[in-house]
């Protein structure tokens, strides 16, 4: 076990007009699990494979507890590395699979067999041992690519989107075992995912990551209560935060047919860049149904009822979306939901909305 600093790391690929990753700075504990989550070309595997040594560093360090690993090639780290598509021998037995790193490194039969029994054991794959892969289903051989790191002891465990082959159903089972095993382990691990229901029900901490910028890191509730700036609170939280753009009022904001009052500091803030408008976010349970005339209008275009939740999709009336086809979304009665085409009336809870600059992107805080 051991702590993980990137200090500045920067990767920039040849021909390209912007690093991939670019000044990351990221100190994580000893023991801690580590989601970095992120769209498609944000750079969370490309700062995975820095760390594993399998791309380069142009600028700034890395670090592996007190040994500096920037330019040591990635056997000399001390890391085990789990990939997307388990990189199985197809020949070879599932203990031949978890045993091989250890048989190429010298180590003895007899030790490479008691460390492949107890990673199986703590797996439950002790009766899979004599099996090919073609032989396990896709979870199954995940959790042979996991055994495969275990049996090394390595400081670090890097995973890079190991559940994404996994069906929806395997992947929710799947994720649950390797956060117990990991907490059992207490290894430190840096987790690579896009999908940020995964990072927030997994990750001790969760960084994310937009156009090679750290964006904002902290545990999963801060990042959905307390969001840095419209990315974040954009991008974490299923269903997604509703962001409206609102033209400022005397006491705070116009939405739809209603004011919205702001905090006197969030005011102040707005007045200071001279905005004349800014970005309101809201959560879809951060708000109530009222009665007419107490919140404002919202028209219910599809409602999707899941059973425990229900939530209606729809329209504000009297406040045009820039796209013009901007759907909101609300958690409403489960035992009661709205009729499609219904004008309910909402209102959001005090204290849950967020203020975003629209110059900067930040969110204003009252405080």
């Amino acid at each position: 076990m051991s702590t993980i600093q990137f200090d500045a790391a920067t990767r920039q690929f040849p021909g390209s007009a912007r690093p991939a990753v670019d000044g990351l700075n990221l100190d994580i504990a000893d023991g801690e699990f580590l989601v970095l989550v992120g769209p498609s070309g944000c750079g969370k595997s490309t700062s995975l494979r820095m760390l594993a040594g399998l791309e380069e560093v142009d600028e700034g360090a890395i670090r592996i507890g007190d040994r500096e690993v920037t330019h040591l090639p990635p056997k000399e780290r001390d890391i085990a590395m789990v990939f997307q598509n388990y990189a199985l021998y197809p020949h070879m037995s599932v203990a031949d699979n978890m045993g091989f790193a250890l048989k190429i490194a010298g180590m003895s039969k007899d030790e490479i067999r008691t460390r492949v029994k107890e990673a199986a054991a703590i797996l439950d794959l002790g009766e899979f041992l004599d099996r090919k892969p073609k032989a396990l289903s896709g979870g199954q051989r995940q959790r042979v690519a996991m055994g495969r790191a275990i049996v090394r002891n390595p400081q670090a465990f890097l995973m890079d989107e190991p559940l994404s082959n996994l069906d929806a159903k395997l992947r929710v089972q799947t994720r649950t075992q390797i956060a117990a095993l990991q907490r059992r382990l207490g290894t430190t691990t840096v987790y690579v995912t896009h999908d940020q229901v995964e990072a927030m029900t997994m990750g001790d901490r969760v960084a994310v990551l937009k156009d090679g910028l750290l964006q904002q890191v902290g545990t999963p509730r801060d990042l959905y209560d307390r969001p840095d700036n419209v990315f974040v609170g954009g991008f974490i939280g299923s269903p997604a935060m509703n962001l409206v753009r609102v033209v400022l009022t005397t006491d705070g904001a116009q939405l739809g047919e209603r004011p919205v009052p702001m905090k006197r500091g969030v005011r102040a803030a707005l007045a200071t860049e001279g905005a004349e408008d800014a970005t309101l976010g809201f959560r879809p349970e951060s708000v109530e149904v009222v009665a007419p005339g107490q919140g404002f209008p919202f028209e219910v275009v599809v409602v999707e009822e899941l059973g425990s939740d229900s939530f209606a999709y729809g329209n504000l009336v009297g406040h045009g979306q820039e796209d013009g086809t901007t759907l909101l979304t609300v958690r409403v009665d489960a035992r009661r939901p709205p009729a499609k085409g219904e004008v309910i009336h909402l209102r959001i809870r005090e204290g849950e909305e967020h203020v975003f600059s629209r110059r900067t992107g930040q969110r204003l805080s009252a405080d």
